[in-house]
């Protein structure tokens, strides 16, 4: 047996009306459900830093780096309202500070200030 629907029937078959999530709607909750991580990512990120930061200058005191060192660290010092300590770690062409940032803890309360010389490949390989 054959039967056809009609219009009236057809939107209530097809959820017109009724509680059932449509596709789009379906598909809304999910992008939204998805975003979540990246929003409490952004919102612990706007929290940082809660504590000192490290910034290690692999170069000797008194340089050209260090200089900008020191003053993007009271410039970020201000604005971020935490200190960020320079630390000056010279020595074997850069190695040495830079093996300190490769040893830290990955929190991002290590930084490491590098110029074209500083050689991170070899000190990471």
């Amino acid at each position: 047996m054959h039967s056809t629907v009609s219009g009236a029937s057809r939107s209530a078959a097809a959820g017109v009306g009724s509680t059932e999530t449509s596709p789009p709607k379906f598909l809304q909750l999910a992008a939204g459900a998805a975003a979540l991580p990246a929003v409490s990512r952004v919102t612990r990120a706007q929290t940082y830093p809660t504590r000192a930061v490290r910034v290690i200058a692999p170069f000797a005191a008194g340089g050209n780096v260090d200089l900008v060192a020191r003053i993007m660290g009271e410039l970020l010092s201000q604005r971020l309202g935490q200190p960020f300590i320079i630390e000056n770690r010279p020595g074997a062409g850069t190695n040495i500070g830079t093996e300190a940032v490769v040893r830290a803890p990955a929190d991002g309360y290590t930084l490491l200030l590098a110029s074209p010389r500083t050689r991170v490949a070899e000190t990471c390989g």
